[in-house]
């Protein structure tokens, strides 16, 4: 850290002027070197000391001299302080989002245009357009704006939000210290000014009286404000009470009930006056500047919006292979029914916290509509964790069917669980001691804390009592079970590892035994382990390893490891190397030999290559394809009793397996019924263009808690029933509209000219602008 050490920069180097890109790269690597002092000498270079987001939550002091160019302290952020000692050229501030920006000087155009934070201090006059389109976050202080002297034309233009004082010291025109008509189209916010004015926008904004209270503020901050630009003997002078007015926006009803003029008005005495004969333009073009007679509604719109409620899939739900609809809970969330939310995920896995909350690489994390545009992504797996809460479900009476699962892991669980929820008696055989296969045997405890399993064990013991463990079945039982049940499932996994044939091949430890001894306290390693595959499972073996005692510990692979997520960061924690590409030749008494020759040292070496199921009490009936078991789109085998989920069929991820359950349950339930399924059309994931993400704080860094997260939630292709487009629409030709199951939006098309509004303003997506059924 540099701390108070001055990182001195020139913007003229070598005989040559820096480009903009080149001198912001210098400041940023300045600030990441731990440099809280910066002195630039500009040279018209463009965006000195904005975006300097790397000093955290550190005070960061940047001193300009010389002439900045445009937009200097632009996107600033919270704790910087901007000094620029001489004046400042156009857009200053520009989006500024909390930094102090003192301009010793006069200031052009554009300053403090669409700031959304903190304070600008102008120690001379401003241009045209200052103020603009600014905007508040009611959850933080409102942008400020001091000028000592005068105001341009066209000041607080679209103001939004925030705080305008214009001290009108000695201004060039003494009877107009806020330039040609301020405050057009300003909807929030106020301006404090000292002297005379020559008007402004009435039906934007109002004078009112200033009260005790914002003469205490102004005559408290001024002092603020003078220190900061050298300025403290002018308080006297500038705090006559009298000198002062204070303009303040209109509210909504406000600006509905003032007379607006006409637009023939506004044609004769705006347009044609800027832009008519005479004006900017007039003479040199020869177009109809006559006003449009009518704006379209009804048949004669060319668009018409449309609302779309769930016809889009969220990016969260197809993303999860359980296909929990993430954003469900999260809208129960944030009505308060949390208990809901919670047990909800227990009509889709039974395993809501085990899995979502701590084992699951979180693919819907991965999919949410945050992360296209570089915001973090809603926690899940909080809402996962919270899930260890959820009670048991009501469970249906039982319809007198049988379903024998041969198979107590995550995916005989998960359509045990399924066929139950229907009504049917689901009985488990599994051939360990325990019931939760992988997950109870083999993943370690640290990335799974006991009493969150056993907690979910104990519901699903709850909900299917028939569970026979050390129960290993042949092709008799097989037999014998398709008779007494009306059908099989067949969720053994996948428990054989594969074993490269190399000499010495008989030394090595497969990872499954390894990590299933080690959760046992029965496994022992050197201090020296080599690990023969990279993925998943031989990350867990290397952190297992670590916690034995290994000190040095190096996985080895023929390609770029496939490892990811949580597992590979833990491994990586623990110091474990990363080695590829490494091609095994044999193993040796003193490692593994390289089919280079070389010998890496090893007192133990695991092999984690992949694993195969154990299929040969399997019927002849039951075809397989490389090992694994062949079936249909509907989990079916070729054997019509029997079905097959899981790694039995293919090896993957702990929520595909559980999908995978859920999928061949449904297609059970509707064959028991005798029943046509009906027809899943998977819905299309909503575009994320059409997720609107500016409502929410991109500088978010951290979830506190699931209400945090849930208020994050865009709702992507389901209403969050926020009101925008209703409160957007010009025209206030969309209204709610109740129905016996819920509510809709509804557009009287009467009313509606097809603008769009309400499309380009939804955070959810559900608006769709169409083209108008042409007029035959």
């Amino acid at each position: 850290m540099q701390g108070q050490q001055v990182f001195q920069l020139s913007g003229f180097q070598e005989g040559h002027r820096l480009e903009s890109r080149i001198l912001e790269e210098k400041v940023q690597k300045a600030v990441e070197d731990g440099y809280r002092l910066l002195e630039i000498e500009a040279y018209g270079q463009h965006g000195i000391g904005g975006r300097l987001w790397k000093a955290g939550g550190e005070p960061l002091h940047v001193k300009i001299t010389g002439s900045t160019g445009q937009r200097v302290g632009a996107m600033g952020f919270p704790n910087t302080r901007i000094e620029v000692f001489g004046p400042a050229s156009d857009d200053a501030g520009w989006l500024n989002g909390g930094a102090e920006i003192i301009v010793h000087g006069h200031a052009t155009n554009g300053i403090a245009n669409a700031m959304a934070q903190g304070k600008i201090y102008v120690a001379g006059n401003i241009g045209a357009r200052g103020m603009t389109m600014t905007k508040r976050n009611p959850r933080f202080d409102p942008p400020e704006l001091w000028v000592l002297g005068s105001a341009g034309d066209y000041f607080a233009e679209f103001m939004a939000g925030g705080i305008a004082v214009i001290c009108g010291y000695q201004p060039q025109d003494a009877e107009n210290v806020l330039g040609h008509r301020p405050c057009v189209g300003m909807v929030g916010g106020r301006v404090f000014f000292r002297g005379a004015h020559k008007g402004y926008s009435k039906p934007d904004a109002k004078l009112i009286p200033i009260s005790d209270e914002d003469w205490n503020w102004l005559t408290e901050n001024l002092t603020t404000y003078l220190t900061a630009i050298g300025r403290i003997e002018l308080y006297t002078h500038l705090t006559n009470r009298e000198q002062w007015q204070l303009l303040e926006a209109r509210g909504p009803h406000e600006k509905f009930s003032t007379p607006r003029r006409s637009m023939d008005e506004f044609h004769r005495d705006v347009w044609d006056s800027e832009l008519g004969r005479g004006g900017l333009i007039g003479d040199l073009v020869d177009f109809d500047r006559s006003p449009v007679p009518v704006i379209a509604s009804g048949y004669l719109r060319r668009f018409v919006p449309i609302w779309e409620n769930r016809k889009f899939a969220a990016p969260c739900e197809v993303s999860c292979p359980t296909g929990i609809p993430v954003h469900e809970r999260w809208r129960l969330i944030r009505e308060g029914r949390v208990d809901e939310a919670v047990d909800l995920a227990l009509a889709y896995t039974p395993f809501p916290a085990t899995v979502c909350g701590y084992l699951c690489p979180n693919l819907c994390m991965q999919g949410c509509s945050r992360n296209a545009a570089r915001m973090l992504p809603v926690d899940v797996s909080q809402l996962g964790r919270a899930s260890i809460k959820a009670g048991l479900p009501t469970l249906p009476p039982q319809t007198g069917k049988r379903i024998a699962v041969i198979g107590g892991g995550p995916a005989g669980i998960s359509i045990a669980w399924q066929l139950r929820q229907q009504g049917h008696e689901a009985v488990i055989y599994d051939m360990h001691p325990e019931l939760g296969g992988k997950i109870a045997a083999l993943i370690p405890r640290s990335r799974i804390p006991d009493e969150v399993l056993q907690a979910e064990i104990a519901r699903v013991k709850t909900a299917i009592p028939h569970v026979n463990l050390q129960q290993r079945l042949n092709r008799s039982d097989i037999e014998e079970l398709k008779e007494e049940f009306d059908f099989i499932v067949v969720a053994s996994g996948a428990q054989k590892p594969r074993v490269i044939p190399i000499p010495g091949k008989e030394k090595l430890v497969p990872a499954l035994e390894f990590l299933r001894r080690s959760k046992q306290n029965k496994a022992k390693v050197g201090e020296r382990v080599v690990i023969i595959g990279a993925g998943n499972v031989g990350c867990d073996a290397a952190t297992e390893a670590h916690r034995l005692g290994a000190r040095e510990i190096l996985l080895v692979d023929i390609q770029p490891p496939l490892s990811f997520g949580k597992e590979r960061k833990e491994a990586e924690a623990i110091g474990a190397k990363f080695r590829y590409p490494c091609f095994s030749k044999a193993v040796v008494d003193e490692g593994l030999e390289l089919s280079t020759g070389e010998i890496i040292p090893a007192d133990t070496i695991i092999i984690s290559v992949g694993d195969l199921p154990e299929l040969d009490f399997l019927p002849e009936s039951v075809q397989t394809e490389r090992g694994f078991i062949k079936v249909d789109s509907d989990c079916r085998t070729t054997d019509p009793k029997i079905f097959a989920v899981g790694d039995a069929v293919k090896v993957g991820l702990l929520t595909e397996a559980i999908g995978a359950g859920r999928k061949a349950a449904a297609k059970i339930g509707d064959l028991l019924a005798e029943r046509e399924p009906l027809p899943m059309v998977p819905r299309e994931k909503i575009p994320y263009s059409r997720v609107k993400l500016e409502y929410f704080d991109p500088r978010l860094m951290r979830f506190d808690g699931v209400d945090s997260c849930a208020s994050q939630c865009s709702s992507c292709g389901t209403c969050r029933d926020c009101g925008i487009c209703t409160t957007i629409c010009p025209q206030s030709a969309i209204s709610r509209r109740e129905t016996p199951e819920s509510y809709e939006m509804v557009v009287d098309p009467e009313k509606c000219i097809g603008c769009g509004f309400c499309a380009g303003a939804c955070p959810c997506g559900i608006w769709n602008l169409v083209e108008n059924e042409p007029i035959e």
